[in-house]
């Protein structure tokens, strides 16, 4: 995903503000054809976001450390993408994935396993894993014709993945 097109994102907001009026059903008008599409991608977004909000969660540790401290907010931006894509889901009439439990394992084994590594091991996954978002954010924004609410959403949770990887590179690099 390209920075020029993520200027008006705030990496420092966690959860961005809902209103009533930002609900609606959506999908009456479109082709069948791009409907496949939309919910094909917003199952993969719903399905890679459980995954990597498990990852954090399962690379916590109890110490009060600056890197458990950011895990815990990584973890926390991770579930709010996670719900903005089970809403859009619901929107169009669609519920998430069936297999949405496999990406739940993996992110345990994933962010478990980095974690008995130590915590280089955990940014190195961290930065590892959210290049990997940033690399789907932008292939899916690119493949997919996306009405305008919905693609501002893609738009600003990819650009909070864009500075997941600064983060956690910046903590490895001071550690």
């Amino acid at each position: 995903m390209e920075r020029s097109n993520q200027t008006s994102y705030d990496p420092s907001i966690i959860r961005a503000q809902m209103r009533v009026e930002d609900f609606k059903f959506r999908g009456q008008g479109i082709s069948q054809e791009r409907l496949k599409d939309i919910k094909k991608a917003l199952h993969t977004f719903h399905t890679l976001e459980t995954m990597a909000a498990n990852i954090y969660k399962f690379q916590l540790t109890r110490d009060p450390s600056e890197l458990n401290l950011q895990l815990i907010t990584a973890m926390c931006n991770e579930m709010t993408h996670i719900q903005d894509f089970q809403v859009k889901l619901c929107e169009y009439g669609w519920r998430p994935s069936k297999l949405r439990w496999a990406y739940w394992i993996v992110g345990f084994v994933i962010g478990f396993g980095s974690r008995l590594l130590g915590p280089r091991a955990v940014l190195k996954t961290a930065i590892w894993l959210e290049k990997k978002a940033v690399h789907h954010y932008g292939e899916l924004l690119k493949g997919i014709d996306w009405d305008d609410d919905l693609r501002k959403i893609i738009e600003g949770d990819g650009s909070d993945e864009d500075g997941h990887v600064s983060r956690w590179q910046r903590l490895l690099e001071s550690s």
